[in-house]
């Protein structure tokens, strides 16, 4: 068997060890990053759907950067949405300021109903660019 060549962010290590898993998984050159949510420093929940929406985004983003990558090598994302319908306005705000032309990434959004505390989740795969 292959050993998993885990990716973390600096300064969220706790969290994916007291939850058991890691931030991403490099495979060759691509990226499998678990989904990331918005929660505050401390853990918690980020209470403005919004701004828990950008935390999210920013959580993705922190990811990416610890495997070199940037929100221009995301090819696939999957999203989890509670209630999709009243959140989809704000999920697509946040969503065109960090993809704001084409070509877009793959996108499949999931309607969920519990997201332990959380209203939205983003899981990607990027493609690791090559050294230059």
């Amino acid at each position: 068997m292959t050993k998993r060549d885990a990716i973390f962010p600096t300064g969220r290590q706790a969290l994916y060890e007291i939850n058991q898993y890691s931030a991403a998984i490099r495979s060759g050159d691509l990226l499998f990053v678990s989904g990331q949510v918005g929660s505050r420093e401390d853990g918690s929940a980020e209470p403005d759907f919004e701004k828990q929406v950008q935390l999210a985004f920013d959580n993705l983003e922190a990811v990416l950067k610890a495997a070199g990558c940037t929100f221009d090598d995301i090819i696939d994302v999957t999203t989890f949405h509670t209630d999709p319908e009243a959140q989809f306005s704000a999920v697509m705000k946040v969503k065109g300021r960090i993809f704001p032309e084409k070509p877009y990434p793959n996108w499949t959004a999931v309607g969920v109903n519990w997201l332990a505390g959380f209203d939205f989740e983003i899981k990607v795969i990027a493609r690791i660019p090559q050294a230059a």
